[in-house]
């Protein structure tokens, strides 16, 4: 009865004791997470938004994402700049170039492009192609890259004597921004393979994000509008844009996407929306394969014949918008293969200064194309030079679209004349049998 008794005792003490060394444990985990130092919170609060958005989840699988986390919160981190290097580190496997974090000079200075009227830096904007090299997709008008000849498809080498492929594409793109009056040093290399080193001081570079004007001939009065970027403004002053050119009655429209590399997702859907009347404008794939497709509304702000020109410059939300204007029918594409830009990023606010980009979906036209990595190809192909200044009376690009859009608008002239001859016709025959 005793030696019962004592080792039901014992037997309750054990489980007493795996109780408490359980709740311990668990105790002790609570204190080291609620104990994590500033710098190592930062880091887990970026792990944690990747965990959440990012749109290829197999991939944590394939690269022990969470194992990830746990040496990446071992390691030795008590600053800032020391948590900034370490989510880098950690985002590396994701092979995500567009997924990365944004020290709080790189956050500032992309809030400021997406909503802002100007920037500091060179005017280069940048991507990474297949083989990791960080490639110009565009410069922007009148900035310093593209007073010194830097063209799209051009490749950054170094920066500051550094390499780009040790740097990668977002500590490439710090490197070149700054304050203004200071200089960088880069080494480009063309496509034919030349080798520059060019010495470029950073200056505020207006981004005019829409510029207009009215063309005029003998016999036809047709709109030339470029977006340089979407930015938050944008939607609004395409509309006063588009407003404007249907009160000098423009018969019809040149919409000029060369070396737009982007900017606000929804800035591009909204401007699609102007011109298209209850259409497709694009599908969005999330990280769950669920396919969204954004419907244009009814009402549209001009509905006249158009020309959109494209080239390797144009890039992801400009793409969104030819995709959408292409596929419908809405307007000829005319130019060069685009730049095959086809993910969306979040930004997310990290921290007091820094954020996070995170590509959260990849989208398809409404056709179903993909054109990550492959661009899309215009309907009419121009093996023209570039111009010094779009728009400009020396732009044979713009010239090659307007007399396409005039050879449309003479053959709804003829078409219209014939309409009107032929009821006159009837009209006259009718009176002829009465």
């Amino acid at each position: 009865m005793n030696s019962s008794f004592n080792k039901l005792l014992t037997f309750k003490t054990l489980i007493t004791a795996l109780v408490i060394i359980v709740f311990a444990s668990n105790t002790l985990i609570i204190e080291r997470v609620d104990a994590l130092s500033d710098s190592k919170q930062l880091v887990l609060d970026a792990w944690t938004l990747v965990n959440e958005g990012f749109y290829d989840p197999e991939k944590f699988d394939e690269i022990q994402w969470k194992r990830i986390r746990q040496k990446t919160l071992q390691k030795q981190i008590e600053t800032s700049e020391e948590a900034y290097s370490a989510i880098e580190d950690m985002l590396k496997p994701l092979e995500d170039p567009y997924t990365r974090i944004l020290r709080p000079k790189d956050y500032e200075l992309l809030k400021s492009s997406n909503f802002g009227s100007e920037i500091n830096g060179v005017g280069l904007q940048l991507g990474e192609d297949e083989n990791k090299k960080v490639r110009v997709i565009s410069t922007i008008g009148g900035s310093p890259a593209e007073e010194a000849g830097i063209v799209s498809g051009d490749l950054v080498e170094k920066v500051n004597g550094i390499s780009s492929e040790e740097l990668g594409l977002a500590n490439t793109a710090s490197k070149l921004r700054g304050e203004s009056g200071t200089k960088v040093l880069v080494e480009i290399s063309s496509e034919s393979g030349e080798m520059r080193e060019i010495d470029l001081e950073r200056r505020s570079v207006d981004l005019r994000p829409v510029r207009t004007k009215r063309l005029r001939d003998d016999s036809h009065t047709i709109g030339y509008l470029r977006i340089t970027q979407f930015s938050e403004s944008v939607p609004k002053k395409v509309e006063e844009a588009l407003q404007e050119l249907k009160e000098k009655e423009v018969e019809g429209l040149i919409l000029d996407l060369r070396n737009n590399s982007g900017g606000l997702v929804s800035s591009g859907i909204a401007v699609a929306d102007s011109l298209l009347n209850e259409k497709p404008v694009v599908e969005t794939k999330n990280r769950n394969g669920i396919k969204d497709a954004i419907i244009s509304q009814k009402e549209t702000s001009f509905d006249g014949p158009m020309v959109t020109l494209v080239n390797k410059g144009t890039a992801s939300a400009s793409e969104i918008l030819a995709g959408s204007l292409q596929d419908n029918g809405r307007s000829i594409l005319m130019g060069q293969q685009t730049y095959g830009k086809g993910l969306i990023q979040s930004l997310k606010s990290l921290g007091e200064d820094s954020g996070i980009a995170i590509t959260v979906a990849s989208y398809l036209t409404p056709k179903g194309n993909n054109i990550q990595g492959q661009g899309m190809t215009p309907d009419k192909l121009l093996d023209l030079p570039d111009t010094s200044e779009y728009g400009s009376a020396d732009d044979k690009w713009v010239k090659n679209a307007e007399l396409f859009l005039e050879s449309l608008l003479e053959k709804e002239d003829v078409s219209i004349q014939t309409d009107e001859l032929t009821n006159t016709s009837e009209f006259t025959s009718e009176v002829i049998k009465n």
